[in-house]
């Protein structure tokens, strides 16, 4: 059983402009008080043929982390666009948002962003150079992907040094929690493994 439950994760601003900040509202709870720092990571998929164009938009640690109900709004810069290849900007990608614990991922959320012009001029004519200025983002918040990793919260009281058991032993549910009325940009459903 994981020490650490997401509860629920609400994407702020989206669509939003391609160059705007990322924003998700994070809640989760702590069954179980931990020594150290949670470590959370966005991550934008730049290319879905090479891993060497995603970009860590943020890292952040959240502590201390002791048994409770939290919330956080984790904002993050948008890509940086040279470093995406110019036919990888317009189309559908990937955001990943993780979380670790002593350096061990135990869960992955990841979402698909449509990113396209606003404009139906251009998405009918689209010019030869992106203009990124006029790209319009769209994470789809209704069917991300969850992925849970079992880790070991406690690794001061493993005497062995033994380690959870290794990722093949994923599994995926539902972790998100029943879906808030006050807001549709919510994400309560899972999907297959990322």
């Amino acid at each position: 059983m994981s020490a650490v439950n997401i509860t629920n994760v609400a994407v702020l601003d989206n669509p939003a402009p391609f160059l705007s900040p990322f924003q998700f509202e994070i809640s989760y709870e702590c069954l179980d008080a931990l020594q150290d720092d949670l470590e959370w990571k966005l991550t934008y998929v730049g290319s879905a043929e090479d891993d060497t164009y995603d970009q860590l938009l943020e890292s952040v640690f959240v502590g201390p982390v002791n048994v409770g109900k939290y919330r956080f709004v984790l904002q993050a810069e948008p890509p940086e666009p040279s470093k995406i290849r110019e036919e990888d900007i317009i189309g559908v990608t990937v955001l990943l948002l993780t979380c670790s614990y002593a350096g061990q991922e135990f869960i992955r959320v990841g979402y698909y962003v449509n990113n396209d012009y606003g404009d139906e001029k251009l998405k009918e004519e689209p010019p030869q150079k992106v203009l990124i200025d006029r790209v319009q983002r769209n994470i789809l918040v209704d069917k991300p992907r969850v992925t849970k990793f079992p880790i070991n919260f406690h690794p001061e009281n493993d005497e062995n040094g033994e380690q959870a058991p290794p990722p093949d032993n994923t599994e995926e549910e539902n972790v998100l929690g029943e879906e808030p009325v006050s807001s549709p940009n919510q994400c309560n459903e899972k999907s297959p493994q990322t």
